[in-house]
């Protein structure tokens, strides 16, 4: 599969240089990190929730943790995440649990934490669509893409 076509055209659009990068099939965040040889805090995961507005991508680093309860209060509605059946309908072009962070290529609103380690890579990788490739790219361009982002504190590193 390699990069998702929606997420290919959303960089394309924006003039994102990128370059892809594979490794051996993972399952989990922090073993992608681990077979790509890339550190936690720069390898960028998208969780997609749902609160009373729709949908929600939350936005931090592999080796973080979502805070529910400081989400819930940040926003000051409940929030919940989605089912594996509501997440492969929302990313129809990604394998399974394979998120890109750039929620608004899906039209989703985003959301980042900006005391996570995320604001001070030189350069952040990326689910691109499966388990077997990430998208790698600049720290600078990574903060362009996500200004239209949210901002807020609701993560903790593990």
């Amino acid at each position: 599969m390699a990069i998702a076509s929606k997420l290919e055209n959303y960089l394309h659009q924006r003039e994102i240089e990128y370059q892809l990068v594979t490794h051996s099939h993972s399952e989990y965040s922090m073993e992608t990190a681990a077979k790509a040889h890339v550190h936690g805090d720069a390898l960028v995961k998208g969780v997609l929730a749902k609160d009373d507005d729709g949908y929600l991508l939350v936005v931090l680093p592999a080796d973080y943790h979502i805070e529910l309860e400081s989400l819930h209060k940040l926003l000051g509605q409940e929030v919940a995440m989605v089912s594996e059946a509501t997440l492969a309908e929302v990313f129809n072009d990604c394998e399974l649990g394979a998120v890109p962070p750039i929620g608004m290529t899906y039209g989703i609103k985003t959301m980042w934490d900006p005391k996570s380690s995320l604001g001070k890579q030189d350069e952040v990788f990326f689910e691109a669509a499966d388990h077997q490739c990430l998208v790698r790219m600049s720290g600078v361009q990574f903060h362009e893409l996500m200004a239209p982002a949210e901002r807020g504190e609701f993560s903790h590193h593990i």
